[in-house]
Parts: structure tokens; sequence; C-alpha cells
């Protein structure tokens, strides 16, 4: 009885088995069906791409066993040489809707994977349009700038290798020297002077004919040759050139005179002894730099004076909108940075936890950034205030405008020695001006004048933040 239950059991679990190695078989033949149709996925050391196979999956006559890996892998579109494709511009952040295309390259230029073809010019930033493989330049889709959005087609391209560079073109031939002047006869050397005159013929037997002298008429003098030095730029010329407004000039001109047109700006000023931060950083920059491998710079100080003025001062780190005030319990300070597209203002996010080392880290790596026109979109959004440096210009005095929609900025000056009155007696400082403009409509005059003097006292004496005072 056990042996037959036993029997019975294999059957029954063998014939489970078959059931479902003829689903499974199945199920592969339906799947290889439908992936005729599809590109096939091959994996080449460590990467894998899609392509087209003429080569169908066969499938076996009988299931085997077979284990299943996975692995994390990049694809990547493979097509064939000389095949010509078409690229589209890359995707926008949203509150990026077009920008202008500027071409860098010409068409029947050989370009290769990742090279730079042309950038998009968008009211915040620059957006590359790389090649996405080895090819020629076949035909631009949209003229040098010409607005576009994300994802049309902006030009045509020729995989494979890349064209043969045209042959230098041959130097023109010399132009046949003139004939040298035929040399006169010269005297030979220890010749005789002639001392007899040669003869004078006779004179006319009759009188010669004489013509008035209003029959004579003035032949036109020719036209003496102007030097070719002189053609060209004549003194004293002066001309005009119109140059179309790229978009980021376009978007700083509209948001100045928005937040000129929105908020009641008021302006307060200070100054600020620089002699203890110029000392500290005198005492302590190489060691600085043996630690962290970066410059101590004053920026670092007016950001971390900031930031603990904003905590003392909430209102100024604040916004309205519409009818309601928004606090904040993060400090996001936004810095001015001039670049020769224009001014951007790349964000330090979350100062309030940040040390000097970590926010002259940032200022570097955004500044890199910033001057290779490679900042994107997420380091400019947001920010609750703004640092304005001027003083690297030479600035010595200045308002600034407000970022909207922020509610204030502070400006940074040159610093510059001056006599100035320390206890009586009249001492040479090297001081710096600083201004605070705000938005009067949410920030009153004591808030403001207690933030500046907040920012003053914490540069002048650091140690005021460390006992927080």
């Amino acid at each position: 009885m056990q042996a037959s239950l036993t029997m019975s059991m294999r059957r029954f679990s063998q014939f489970r088995w078959l059931s479902a190695c003829k689903q499974t078989h199945k199920t592969i033949q339906n799947a290889s069906a439908f992936t005729q149709a599809l590109p096939t996925a091959t994996v080449s050391n460590g990467r894998s791409s899609l392509h087209t196979s003429h080569e169908r999956a066969r499938l076996p006559n009988r299931i085997s066993p077979c284990t299943l890996s996975s692995r994390a892998f990049h694809t990547s579109l493979r097509h064939g040489a000389g095949e010509v494709i078409s690229v589209n511009a890359p995707s926008f952040a949203d509150s990026v809707s077009e920008g202008d295309i500027r071409w860098e390259k010409a068409v029947g230029d050989s370009v290769s994977a990742d090279e730079l073809v042309g950038e998009i010019e968008t009211d915040k930033t620059n957006m590359p349009v790389y090649a996405p493989s080895d090819g020629v330049i076949e035909k631009f889709l949209v003229e040098d700038g010409a607005t576009v959005t994300a994802g049309i087609p902006l030009f045509k391209m020729k995989l494979g290798a890349g064209a043969a560079k045209p042959a230098a073109a041959s130097a023109p031939k010399a132009a046949d020297a003139p004939p040298p002047p035929k040399e006169e006869p010269v005297a030979a050397a220890g010749a005789p002077i002639p001392t007899v005159l040669p003869p004078v013929g006779a004179p006319p037997a009759g009188p010669m004919a004489s013509t008035p002298t209003a029959a004579v008429k003035p032949q036109p003098a020719a036209s003496a040759s102007i030097a070719p030095s002189i053609v060209g730029h004549v003194a004293g010329s002066r001309s005009e050139q119109r140059v179309k407004m790229n978009r980021m000039r376009q978007r700083i001109a509209q948001r100045l005179k928005d937040a000129q047109n929105t908020a009641a700006m008021l302006t307060t000023f200070n100054e600020i002894d620089m002699s203890n931060a110029m000392e500290m950083r005198s005492k302590y920059k190489d060691a600085f730099m043996k630690k962290h491998n970066l410059k101590l710079g004053f920026m670092s100080a007016f950001v971390k004076a900031a930031a603990f003025a904003l905590q003392d001062q909430p209102v100024v780190n604040a916004v309205i909108d519409d009818m309601e005030i928004v606090y904040r319990d993060f400090i996001d300070i936004s810095v001015a940075v001039a670049t020769p597209k224009g001014l951007v203002v790349p964000v330090i996010r979350n100062v309030e936890g940040m040390n000097y080392a970590d926010i002259e880290k940032t200022i570097a790596e955004l500044g890199e950034k910033a001057r290779a026109g490679s900042l994107a979109i997420e380091d400019m959004d947001g920010g609750t205030f703004t640092i304005s440096n001027g003083g690297v210009f030479g600035s010595m005095f200045g308002t600034p405008i407000i970022n909207p929609p922020q509610s204030a900025i502070l400006g940074m000056h040159g610093i510059f020695e001056r006599p100035v009155a320390i206890k009586g007696k009249v001492e040479i400082r090297p001081m710096m001006y600083v201004a605070l403009t705000y938005d009067h409509k949410l920030v009153d005059g004591r808030e403001a004048v207690t933030f500046l003097r907040k920012i003053k006292d914490a540069v002048e004496d650091p140690r005021t933040m460390l006992l927080d005072l």
C-alpha cells in the first residue's frame, strides 16, 4: 500500500513537471514570435546595444535548466555606418519652454561622439547639443539663431568615419616677374670724355606757323594713383553696430524691471572695518589651504555672516506670496557671478549648516561652472537671499536691485584705506561700504538696519557668531 502510494505521488509530480515544461515551452514560442519583429539586445564587454538582427533565435527542441542573472548596463542605439540619422533637441527644465540655437559646426564638418555641435541659449543658461556618434554633418534642419523647443529635430548626420578633409589648396603660382630693365650701355672705364659738341641743324628757311593762345585746349592732368595705405579707414569716421540681445540679457532686463515695478525698494548703508578679517585671512590662509586645498577669501565670511543675520531677522529671509508671508526655516544664498554672456546667480543651499570650508568649496565649484557656461537650471533655481560683490571690479559705492521674488539683497564693495575715528583718534583702516536693498512692503527699516548691523559685527569680529551674540 505504501509502495503504491509512493509510486502515485511520483507519477503526479512528473505529470506536474511535464505540464509546467510544456507551458514554459509555449510561452517561449510566443515570446520568440513577438521578438522577431523587435530589435534584439546584445551585450559586449559589459555594455549592451540595441540593433536589428537578421539571424532569428532558434528554439531548442527540449527545455534544459538555465540560470538567469541580471546586472545594470548602459544601452545605446547602434546604427550602421553610412546611415543618416536625425538628432533632436534635448529636454528642457520645467521652467524653460524654448531657446535659440547657435551652431558651432558647419555642414560637411566631421564630428566625434560627444563633440559639441551647437548650443541652445535659454533665458537662464546654455544647453549643449552633442553629436551622438562619429560622423559628418549632413544638414541643419533649423537656421542659426532660430527658436527651438524640446524634442524637435535639429540636424542630420551621416554615421561612420568622417569625410576626408579637403586637400589644402595649392598656393597660387607667383606671377611672372617682369623682365629686368635693359641696362643702358655704359662707357668703358677710362674712355675719353668728348670735348666737341655735335653740330646743330640749319634753321628753317621760312617763318614758323603760330597758333593762337585761345585755340589751345588744356589737357586734363593725369589722375594721381592713391596709395593703397590711404584707402580704408578715414580719420574721424563714425559708425554704429546693432547686435541682437541674447535671451539671457533679455531675461535679466525683464527681471530687473519687474523688481522695480513690483517691489517698494529702499536701501540702507553701513561701513565695515576689514582689519580683523584681513588679519585672520593672512594668519590662517596657508593652514586653510594645506588642510582643505582651498583659498580662504572674504566671500565666505560675508556668506556666513549673512546666514547668521538671517536667522536673527527671519523676515529678511521671507517672501510675500499673494496675501500671505512665507517664512523659511532654511537659508539658500544666491551669489551673483558675472560671465561674458551676462549675470548669473548660482545658489548655495542650506548655508546655516555650513562652515567656512564648505562655503569656499561650493563657491569655487559654482564659479568654475559659471565661467565654463555649464551651470544647470537646478544650480540657479530658488534662493532666499542674494549677495552681490561689486568690489572685485573696484566698486566703491552702489545700490543693488532685488533679485525677485526675494525680499532683500546685500551689496559688497571694494576695500579702501581711509581715515576713520577710532576711540577719539584718527587712524587709517581698510574700510568697505555695504548696502542692503530691501522690499519695504515686507521689511521695515528697523529690521533692515538691525540686519545690516548684525552682518557688520559678525565680519568685524567673527567671535560674535561663535558666542551667538
